[in-house]
């Protein structure tokens, strides 16, 4: 092929091609809006310009230390100020952030740190034993500074210095440690843990820069949003609403625990108007009593599980705003959202609610998804009804596993990140996960859906949460089991009571066989541990699990 005209005297340089990374967004809400509340933290107020300082001297800090590029540090802190700051002192120092879930226990905690190869640990004092507990199962411990917040409980002191000394230590005029190419890593981010088996997925600067955009854009922020930080930080650094935000130059509203009760406050007292919530949160929310209806709309993304309707419909009575995605850590956030159509508007409640739990279709700066036999890469018809894999593929998706290369290999296999979630296409092109992998019950040759019984229980007054798992059955192979979560308060219904409620919603073979009653255990985000739910209902996938481990 000749050469033609846009061949040459084209090239790349650095007028017309920079690394892409989210950490510019700082410098603009600083330089555009200086004085624009940027952090409120109870009675703490900061501004962008402030702001910016403090991350600016946490990266020459952790520079001044020895920290850079290839080098892992960690924080363990609920959403407070410090953890958004080191969203962006981190990389800014060159180094790679690594927000730990607080609420797992000392083990957990311990293998991220050993695994991420933790150089430098911070630590929000209420977690301080937990973080101490952790240290002692490691053969090589990290430098620990402690984090004071104003509205911590005090743990006791572990670390060689504090937080507001460390950053006093920093200059403000720090240039900070740009990424040389976009492709380059800015966090590691551990999966959720609900099948019990943490991979650490590393994101890089392109594709949080990416998704930070996307979240702007698929859920259209205005000037200026005030944003509640219902959200874990640490789960997929906020689903990167901790760049997004400060892109739109919004207010962080910081929140150490969430509550029905500190939801409410800070729309009342702050004048919040977006969050996300994990499923667990739109519950609370929904038995919320002796509210009036919001002043004015709160706009709420939900992922997770489907929302059930009885919740969405409680929520979107409240005022709320609520638009469904689909979230997952290896895809740096929120790829696909549930776009509301204005003709929707006109249809009966139950039709809406019905549209509303659909996960839709992909957002404007995510490229590509299907739904198809995860081996033979072969579409489904869009009937609404044949299953197949959700298989994601665009420029948010991951750079890999932190040493599993062949854990990477299989979820990248046939060219498609695989979720891992069974899902239907809808004629309109939406589509709607019907069930995890391996949640699909496989009863007498029949394929049964999780999902679709928990919505069931769901809609029993008495019923907080549901989560239904298969447990061995002689005759059927594995049968529906339930796990069930009571409201308060509430007159407990019996098992017998239950499963008919079932049987007059479902057919009789998806009805669970087994209803036990307990508090269900849960993620920090909400995610319900299936895994160990499986263990107790002796499952076959916990039993081959259990004998594989052992």
């Amino acid at each position: 092929m000749n050469p033609g005209a846009y061949d040459s005297g084209l090239e790349r340089s650095p007028a017309n091609h920079l690394a892409l990374t989210p950490l510019g967004f700082l410098d603009r809400a600083a330089l555009v809006h200086p004085q624009r509340e940027a952090v409120v933290h109870g009675e703490l107020r900061r501004s962008w310009v402030e702001t910016r300082e403090r991350c600016y001297r946490l990266a020459s800090a952790l520079a001044s230390r020895g920290l850079g590029n290839g080098d892992t540090v960690s924080i363990l802190s609920p959403n407070t100020p410090a953890m958004l700051e080191a969203h962006y002192g981190v990389p800014l120092s060159g180094a790679v952030l690594n927000c730990v879930n607080y609420r797992l226990d000392a083990e957990g905690v311990a293998f991220i740190l050993r695994h991420g190869e933790c150089k430098l640990l911070l630590v929000d004092r209420e977690f301080a034993k937990l973080a101490a507990a952790a240290l002692e199962l490691l053969e090589q411990r990290p430098v620990v500074i402690d984090i004071d917040d104003h509205l911590a409980p005090m743990g006791p002191a572990i670390g060689e210095t504090d937080y507001e000394s460390l950053l006093a230590s920093g200059d403000p005029e720090f240039a900070g440690v740009w990424p040389a190419s976009e492709w380059q890593p800015i966090a590691l981010n551990y999966t959720s843990g609900t099948t019990g088996d943490p991979k650490g997925v590393v994101a890089s600067h392109r594709s949080t820069y990416l998704m930070s955009l996307l979240q702007m854009t698929n859920w259209p922020l205005p000037r200026a949003p005030r944003y509640l930080w219902t959200l874990p930080m640490f789960h997929a650094n906020g689903w990167c609403f901790t760049w997004a935000i400060t892109a739109a130059a919004g207010t962080h509203v910081c929140l150490r625990k969430v509550s029905a009760e500190t939801v409410f406050e800070a729309i009342d007292t702050q004048a919040v108007d977006h969050f996300c919530a994990a499923p667990i949160v739109m519950a609370m929310i929904a038995n919320s009593t002796g509210r009036a209806a919001l002043a004015k709309p709160v706009r709420v993304l939900t992922a997770g599980s489907p929302p059930p309707a009885a919740v969405l419909q409680a929520v979107l009575a409240q005022g709320f705003d609520v638009d469904h995605v689909y979230g997952i850590t290896e895809v740096c956030g929120t790829p696909l959202s549930c776009v509301w159509q204005d003709a929707w508007d006109t249809l009966p409640e139950a039709e809406q609610c019905a549209l509303r739990v659909r996960q839709g279709a992909r957002g404007a700066v995510f490229e590509g998804l299907m739904v198809a036999d995860p081996e033979t890469l072969q579409p489904v018809v869009h009937d609404g009804q044949t299953t197949g894999e959700l298989l994601l593929r665009g420029n948010t998706v991951m750079m890999g596993y932190l040493k599993n290369p062949s854990a990477t290999e299989q979820a990248f296999a046939g060219g498609w990140f695989h979720t891992g979630d069974v899902a239907v296409v809808h004629p309109n092109g939406y589509i709607q996960i019907t069930d995890r992998t391996k949640d699909v019950i496989i009863s007498g040759g029949e394929n049964i859906s999780s999902i679709e019984i928990e919505e069931a229980l769901h809609a029993h007054p008495a019923v907080l949460h549901a989560a239904v798992v298969a447990q061995p059955d002689d005759k059927w192979g594995e049968v529906p089991c339930a796990f069930i979560e009571l409201k308060p308060g509430v007159e407990a219904p019996s098992q017998a009571q239950l499963i008919a409620f079932c049987q007059q919603r479902l057919a009789r073979f998806k009805c669970p066989q087994r209803v036990i009653f307990d508090e269900l255990p849960k993620t920090a985000t909400g995610k319900i541990q299936k895994f160990l739910l499986r263990q107790r209902a002796g499952s076959r996938e916990a039993i081959m699990r259990l004998a594989s481990s052992g």
